[in-house]
């Protein structure tokens, strides 16, 4: 009987646990990047690398960037195309002023944290 019930309890569990959501359920922004460039940028100890993609996130025109570490023997490029992301910041001071930080999904499961620094029309 104990046999019995442990088995029933085993092949039960599954169904107890509930699923995780999926990436699309946790990034469920679409930005597409429309161009990927390197740039340096002045910083307290000197220049700064900074990753900067033009992008398009729903409709509108946003510039992205992300401090990265800069090597040159390891310079990358984010490739141009469609990425899941998230808002994982969004202030809004006033009427006419925003900061706003969005969390890129890669391919590989990976994320990158990007801030809104430009948006146009």
């Amino acid at each position: 009987m104990k046999r019995l019930l442990f088995l029933f309890l085993l092949f039960s569990i599954p169904s107890w646990a509930a699923s995780a959501p999926s990436s699309t359920e946790q990034y469920p922004v679409k930005v597409h990047v429309s161009s990927s460039m390197w740039t340096m940028e002045p910083w307290n100890d000197g220049p700064i690398a900074v990753l900067r993609l033009l992008t398009i996130i729903d409709g509108k025109k946003y510039t992205l960037d992300a401090l990265t570490s800069y090597n040159y023997a390891k310079v990358t490029l984010l490739a141009v195309g469609d990425y899941k992301a998230r808002l994982v910041r969004n202030v809004h001071r006033n009427a006419y002023e925003s900061s706003q930080t969005y969390k890129l999904l890669f391919p590989d499961g990976k994320t990158r944290k990007f801030v809104v620094v430009g948006q146009s029309e």
